[in-house]
């Protein structure tokens, strides 16, 4: 028998992460990563930007999730940065750069809080956001694509973090 969220036995547990958007604005992904932050319990989905979404476009993928995910939005993504640095977040860029490491060999050595920051969906974590974080991982691609989808990168970065964390 096929199971759902009312006769599944999964255990309910609260992940010590902060997800901070910088500047995504597609409203399908926003609502995305609304049922992504709930999927693995995350403390809060920070939005950081002038034109975030909340409307009925995101509530379609959201599916409620938005009621339920602590969230917030913020027009600067540096303000929100260092007030994460002050309360000792352990700060993890998403993005490909020449010095970022693999997320399937990244190891998470730390005890604090973590901010997993996202960048914008055409240009991604920005140089000036890239030198305040503790690491840069990037998901190893196989094909003919530099990158993929921030929903779907997120998630595999999400796994990826909370299986270390619960090791």
């Amino acid at each position: 028998m096929q199971l759902n969220h009312y006769n599944s036995n999964f255990k309910k547990q609260k992940h010590p992460i902060k997800i901070v958007c910088d500047n995504i604005t597609n409203a399908p992904n926003i609502g995305s990563l609304f049922r992504i932050a709930d999927a693995f319990n995350i403390e809060e989905l920070i939005f950081c930007g002038s034109d975030i979404s909340l409307g009925k476009r995101m509530t379609k993928t959201s599916r409620s999730t938005e009621k339920y995910v602590n969230h917030s939005i913020n027009e600067v993504i540096e303000t929100q940065i260092q007030n994460l640095k002050s309360k000792n977040y352990y700060l993890i860029a998403l993005e490909i750069t020449e010095n970022s490491q693999a997320l399937s060999e990244f190891k998470l050595q730390t005890k604090r809080p973590i901010a997993l920051i996202l960048g914008d969906e055409n240009f991604g974590v920005s140089e000036t956001i890239l030198e305040q974080v503790d690491a840069i991982v990037h998901i190893n691609m196989f094909g003919n694509n530099s990158s993929m989808n921030v929903v779907q990168a997120t998630s595999i970065a999400l796994y990826e973090i909370t299986k270390q964390l619960n090791s």
